[in-house]
């Protein structure tokens, strides 16, 4: 997968602001100072993207896919890493789980950053 595309796909979505995380060696993705999604690599040095999913959805995925698997350094729950080098996601699948991140994300916001974003 590219990761300019997928970049500019987290770029899209309403309120997504890229922060690098130097020490990590990682690029995260916020709404507001909420992280929905992380672009970095495992301890390998593959790059892998993590995304926040809905638990039944995350589940789903890892049993689908081989390259999901539970999120690196994240909660095993509620995240989800993707190898991104020789990935069996195809693109739209990847664009959905970033979706469900996102919307889990926002969902979580005050009502007044919602309001900021047109979301309420």
């Amino acid at each position: 997968m590219k990761y300019l595309e997928i970049e500019n796909y987290i770029l899209s979505k309403k309120g997504s602001v890229r922060v690098e995380k130097v020490e990590w060696d990682a690029v995260l993705f916020k709404v507001f100072d909420k992280m929905f999604v992380m672009l970095g690599q495992d301890n390998k040095g593959n790059d892998i993207i993590t995304v926040k999913c809905d638990i039944a959805f995350g589940e789903l995925l890892r049993k689908q896919y081989r390259c999901v698997f539970p999120g690196y350094y994240m909660n095993k729950l509620h995240w989800n890493s993707v190898l991104l080098s020789d990935c069996d996601v195809p693109f739209e699948v990847l664009c959905e789980m970033i979706d469900d991140s996102h919307r889990l994300i926002v969902a979580s916001l005050k009502k007044d950053q919602k309001n900021t974003l047109n979301l309420s």
